[in-house]
């Protein structure tokens, strides 16, 4: 990668988002932690009252263990370690299923099973966190979860036939009927948001354990994501597909776009593989510019577009606030043009004026009028995750240009 000079205006850049990430740190360790009923709450509101009754979700759990294992290896700060390893215990106590193996989809707020389905997604997420807490810790507990998840993944969700993922199963790992990751997500079997996160947890997981099938596994999904989910004439992302890759949806999301156009490139970079990382980077331009159909003129992106129904949803969330700018990040280093920088600047001021609480974190998102959406702002879904990764890659990616 070729040596970049920043413009100057970019100095303020970086000591905002270094402020930010560590405050985002410091909000989920003042006000997740639930101390009566043992590891985080299940959801805060947008005034950072918990809902001691809210379930707790294996992403919410995983999420935060990446997290704050990640910031302690960023900084060794022995309060992230901790938290990690708080997260790290309450996983392996009130998640992993120890009889049939994987974890569980959710938990009630005293810890029992709520939900015992094996989501693939899910499953995909834990080894993110766990591979990340390994990192941190050497832990060998969880490096030997982390090949358990990935052989079980391997075993029961792999489709030997047409290639790909299915999506979910009972706790006994049968097929499930209804595979829906969320109750607004179609009822199909193969979707693109579980593959992606399925290749981000492969990449984690082949940093700490070169096995030749993790590294076959993510060629297959590079080449997944450039023969069925990459539409070759739009760049836009199918979302949702039968079992032979037949798309199944008009949506548009143009937040799952414009990560995408990033992270899949880090992939293929995660295995060294030359001829997939100039793959990845001649797609990663024109993915990023379809997502930017979604850009508003604050700087902000929209959610989704249904091309069928011609209707937009008219909601800017805070990811893929967070995903755009290491989208915007990662296209300046491929081009040395300052105008992604600029772009990003823009998305920067979007979400300090529109998403960031000055109570802390920031807010799900806000309404087409401006309004804020009543939303929790940590929950089942809303974790640190976007947001702390987003601030941590535009620091490295602009400290490496300066070089």
């Amino acid at each position: 990668m070729q040596a970049l000079t920043i413009p100057r205006y970019c100095s303020d850049l970086l000591k905002e988002l270094g402020k930010e990430s560590t405050a985002i740190l410091d909000y989920w360790m003042e006000h997740m932690v639930d101390e009566v009923n043992g590891g985080f709450h299940g959801s805060v509101d947008n005034l950072n009252n918990p809902d001691s009754g809210a379930p707790k979700g294996i992403v919410l759990n995983s999420r935060i263990l990446w997290t704050f294992s990640l910031a302690y290896n960023r900084t060794n700060n022995e309060s992230y370690r901790r938290l990690a390893e708080r997260a790290f215990n309450y996983m392996l106590d009130q998640f992993a299923d120890h009889e049939y193996g994987g974890v569980y989809w959710s938990v009630n707020s005293g810890g029992s099973v709520l939900e015992s389905r094996k989501q693939i997604y899910g499953q995909a997420f834990c080894i993110y966190g766990m591979t990340e807490y390994y990192k941190a810790t050497g832990s060998i507990t969880a490096l030997h979860f982390s090949k358990d998840l990935f052989g079980r993944i391997e075993k029961n969700s792999f489709d030997e036939k047409a290639g790909g993922y299915f999506e979910a199963f009972d706790r006994k790992w049968r097929a499930l009927d209804d595979q829906r990751l969320s109750e607004k997500d179609e009822n199909e079997k193969k979707t693109m948001n579980t593959h992606l996160h399925i290749i981000e947890a492969y990449a984690n997981l082949y940093g700490v354990w070169k096995h030749p099938l993790v590294y076959d596994r993510i060629v297959h999904l590079l080449d997944t994501f450039r023969m069925h989910f990459i539409d070759a004439k739009t760049h836009h992302l199918r979302l949702f597909m039968d079992e032979n890759w037949n798309s199944k949806s008009s949506l548009v999301s143009y937040g799952h776009d414009i990560e995408a156009s990033w992270l899949l490139l880090d992939c293929a970079r995660a295995i060294n593989n030359e001829s997939y990382q100039n793959l990845f980077i001649q797609l990663s331009l024109p993915m990023l510019s379809a997502a930017m159909e979604g850009l508003d003129a604050d700087g902000g992106l929209w959610y989704e577009y249904d091309v069928a129904k011609k209707m937009l949803v008219k909601e800017k969330h805070s990811w893929p606030q967070a995903e755009a700018l290491v989208a915007f990040a990662n296209a300046w280093q491929l081009t040395g043009d300052e105008k992604w920088l600029v772009q990003l600047n823009r998305t920067w001021e979007f979400i300090k004026k529109n998403l960031k609480d000055v109570r802390g974190e920031w807010f799900w998102g806000i309404n087409g009028d401006k309004s804020i959406m009543q939303k929790e702002k940590a929950g089942f879904w809303k974790c640190p995750y976007h947001n702390y990764r987003a601030c941590g890659e535009v620091m490295n990616r602009i400290q490496i240009g300066k070089q």
